[in-house]
């Protein structure tokens, strides 16, 4: 744990740890949307073979986040555990995003596949190894939401970062290729200045580590994770929640198009006033669950998109305004969807540390990641089937059709999330829990702090 523990955090800290997720965030939504219609369409590639060849990188981007998390829990570079594997990692995904969004014209699956199988590595060595130097920058109940909020939220002005980006590309007559282009450019340079800040200027504990655990170890490594009720409590939560909103994010703009009624010139409004709306309202959320709670601050926030969610049935086509501030509130609810999770993880990393004597933050955050990346696939796999099942055809909607579109994309979720809800309601770790956990966390360092002197 860092000299900074377990008292505030300089601010200078904070945001230099907090800024390459704006770097991280930047090129999201071209990476998961654009990809697509570039290589499928523009390039000739063909959707077929370009959705079969984002599977398999998909499938190998899931697959490798524990493999990492094991890895940055034990080896590093001069007692260093998580700032070798960003910086590494960030030289990789610098060079696998440029190559997936600057394509020669004359392509491949394969330049596909290994570009993207390289980007989605690079990603994954910063991710894991970055959550987990978030989670032990503070041992501090509240100073970890602080570090969230401002992680999150300056990943959520990435993300906007992007889209005035591709407007103001768009606006000077670029075609969609070079705007793409123009945002690999700004993340690489963005990264090339911040990811060296943060690594210089943050702190990481300078704590050896064992060296590679043999198999049976790291059996019992995913052993005791198994034992850790709070961990499997929390990952069950997060794996729902994830789900209930991986399905509106499926269906969105085929909600915007066939259940609203909205062009191309309205949409881009609606996912603007999401997006603003998490970004503005992290600070209430991080104010509130120092009144009550992290768990429960976040329980409140679930039951917020739902209550919004429950009113979509109710909107009529052309309901403009009305759909506007459901983005606004279910926008709310991402912002705390995004900071509150990570902070109560790091709690449960400190109780799994406190129950078997070893810090386990590499692995329970690649399980993490690896939870997240698996709720947005089975949403997909849920939300676009289920709706064709149901009778939905886009080419010719019917008033059957878009009654179930409307079913799966706003009542679905709110079923899943009143579940995610009663799993964490009476979630275990509260403040005065976890700071009893941190002071023989502390206790049990001091003594073993003693014992080595002695024996030196």
């Amino acid at each position: 744990m860092t000299s900074e523990a377990p008292g505030r955090l300089r601010t200078r800290v904070v945001l230099a740890y907090a800024l390459p997720a704006f770097v991280v965030a930047l090129p999201t939504i071209p990476v998961y949307i654009h990809l697509p219609a570039l290589y499928g369409i523009q390039l000739g590639l063909g959707l077929a073979t370009t959705g079969y060849v984002l599977l398999a990188a998909r499938l190998f981007d899931t697959v490798s986040d524990p493999v990492v998390g094991l890895l940055c829990d034990r080896l590093g570079w001069r007692g260093y555990r998580r700032k070798p594997w960003i910086a590494v990692g960030a030289v990789l995904a610098g060079i696998g995003l440029f190559q997936v969004l600057n394509p020669p014209n004359d392509v491949a699956a394969a330049y596909l596949l290994g570009w993207s199988i390289l980007l989605y590595a690079g990603w994954t060595m910063v991710a894991v190894p970055y959550f987990a130097w978030g989670a032990e920058l503070s041992a501090d109940y509240h100073q970890r939401t602080r570090i969230t909020s401002w992680r999150e939220g300056i990943g959520l002005i990435g993300i906007l970062g992007a889209g005035a980006l591709t407007a103001t590309t768009a606006g000077l007559g670029w075609s969609e290729r070079e705007s793409i282009g123009a945002i690999a450019w700004a993340a690489i340079l963005l990264g090339a200045a911040f990811v060296p800040l943060s690594l210089w200027i943050a702190p990481e504990a300078e704590e050896p580590r064992e060296a590679v655990e043999d198999v049976g170890a790291i059996r019992e490594t995913l052993r005791s994770l198994r034992r850790n009720k709070p961990f499997l409590r929390l990952l069950s939560a997060w794996f729902l929640n994830g789900l209930a909103n991986g399905i509106p994010a499926a269906l969105f703009f085929i909600y915007l198009e066939h259940g609203l009624g909205a062009d191309d010139r309205v949409q881009p409004a609606f996912v603007l006033a999401y997006f603003l709306a998490a970004v503005a309202s992290v600070p209430i959320w991080r104010v509130l669950s120092g009144r009550i709670g992290k768990h429960r601050t976040w329980c409140w926030a679930m039951v917020l998109a739902c209550g919004a969610f429950v009113t979509v049935p109710w909107i009529e086509a052309g309901g403009f305004i009305a759909f506007g501030l459901i983005c606004l509130i279910t926008g709310m609810a991402l912002g705390a969807d995004l900071v509150l999770p990570p902070s109560i993880q790091a709690d449960v990393v400190d109780y799994g540390e406190w129950r078997t004597g070893r810090a386990r933050a590499g692995i329970q955050f690649a399980l993490w990641g690896m939870s997240t990346k698996l709720s947005l696939a089975v949403a997909i796999g849920l939300a676009l089937p289920g709706l064709d099942a149901l009778g939905f055809d886009p080419a010719a909607p019917n008033e059957a059709g878009r009654n179930a579109l409307i079913v799966i994309y706003a009542l679905a979720p709110v079923v899943i999330k009143v579940m995610a809800v009663a799993v964490v309601w009476r979630f275990p770790l509260t403040v005065a829990r976890q700071t009893a956990i941190r002071r023989r966390l502390d206790r049990r360092g001091s003594e073993s702090d003693k014992m080595e002197n002695a024996v030196t």
